[in-house]
């Protein structure tokens, strides 16, 4: 019994490809994507920070701001999934999980209007034109991330809409919150990518329109959760498949 809780059995695959058809893993490969470009997306101070180095000290300083605010939306992840095993069997019951979906696609929803409304140009400040360090850029950009606890609300409601924690598969659950940091990695790459493209012809209404973008996306996502979940209906990713084999 030791042996089993230490070394746990875990299932056989034929091939890398049966692996990746294994529906909890493939699941919490695409809701480990999709909330960290939740989580990262929004043109708050760290977002604006990482384009503004992107434009004055380059490409990879932006980056590595983006990758350090990565860490810190994992460190948050994990507290919260953390605190939420807690009480797994409270928010597994099906009336709760109902409420809890349905509120935190509220709290999305709520989350996409703030996006949409907020003007980040107030909260642009100078950036100095000396690059630093790549680590320097890493170690500011998390600094500035993890002084905003108020990330783990994001994550409750993100986690209670996509039913995130599954405590029966450790490995799957592990896979999830890797792709967490994939998925605001992602977004940090291919943000200071097109600021990079565009360095000559930017400006303050990039942002804007950016924000309103998200801020959008964000609320019809949510709308269509909730409309999901009161309806009965789940968003089913087992069916989805790689398109490794004919």
């Amino acid at each position: 019994m030791i042996a089993d809780i230490i070394s746990p059995q875990m299932p056989q695959y034929a091939t890398f490809q049966d692996w990746l058809q294994d529906t909890s893993y493939i699941e919490m490969i695409i809701k480990g994507l999709l909330i960290g470009i939740i989580a990262s997306a929004p043109m708050g101070p760290v977002g604006i920070l990482c384009i503004q180095r992107t434009l004055n000290k380059g490409r990879w300083e932006g980056f590595a701001t983006g990758v350090g605010a990565s860490l810190s939306d994992i460190i948050y992840a994990i507290i919260t999934g953390f605190g939420l095993k807690f009480v797994i069997d409270i928010i597994e019951d099906p009336v709760i999980a109902l409420w809890l979906k349905t509120i935190g696609g509220l709290l999305l929803f709520l989350f996409g209007i703030y996006t949409f409304m907020s003007k980040p140009k107030e909260t642009v400040k100078a950036v100095k034109r000396n690059k630093g360090t790549l680590l320097q850029n890493f170690l500011t950009g998390f600094a500035v991330t993890v002084s905003n606890p108020l990330i783990i609300f994001l994550f409750v409601a993100t986690f209670a809409m996509f039913t995130f924690i599954i405590v029966e598969n450790f490995i799957a659950q592990i896979i999830g919150y890797i792709f967490i940091v994939v998925g605001a990695m992602l977004w940090w790459y291919v943000l200071t990518w097109l600021v990079d493209k565009v360095r000559n012809n930017y400006n303050m209404r990039i942002i804007w329109i950016i924000n309103k973008t998200i801020g959008i996306a964000v609320m019809i996502g949510a709308v269509l959760m909730i409309l999901y979940t009161i309806t009965g209906h789940s968003i089913d990713l087992s069916d989805f498949r790689f398109p490794f084999n004919n």
